[in-house]
């Protein structure tokens, strides 16, 4: 099974994040762990209105599937999704989701914080705040 990792503009409602668990999980796992990332009403003390993500998705693709494979190397798992959803984004919506499935619900709640830290922080995905005061592009 190999890992899914995708830049995509769908939404990832509830329908898409059940078919990612479909997909990245086998009858062999005992832990899957799926994280959502959601956009928040507020930021450093800013009420925000609304984000816009960008990337170059070829190199931010090339990175994650980099991720996936430290994943599968450090749990000994290829069941692994990281979507990430570029463009506008409104308050309560999802912008990334990563899930990971192992044997045991221990590694699987390592690799899948393991495998959102590495993405947040390496992964060419930028993401510009719009708030209330004026717009910002910002890190992470």
């Amino acid at each position: 099974m190999a890992p899914v990792v995708k830049i995509t503009r769908d939404p990832l409602d509830g329908a898409a994040v059940r078919a990612l668990v479909d997909e990245a999980t086998h009858a062999s796992d005992g832990g899957v762990v799926t994280f959502e990332g959601v956009v928040r009403d507020h930021a450093r003390g800013k009420n925000i209105r609304y984000l816009e993500y960008d990337a170059y998705p070829e190199m931010a693709e090339e990175r994650m599937n980099a991720i996936a494979a430290e994943v599968g190397q450090r749990w000994q798992t290829d069941h692994v999704a990281l979507v990430h959803r570029i463009g506008r984004l409104e308050i309560g919506e999802c912008s990334v989701v990563v899930v990971v499935a192992c044997p045991h619900r221990a590694e699987a709640f390592e690799a899948c914080r393991y495998a959102i830290d590495t993405l947040k922080t390496t992964v060419p995905i930028w993401k510009k705040e719009v708030a209330e005061d004026g717009e910002e592009w910002v890190e992470g």
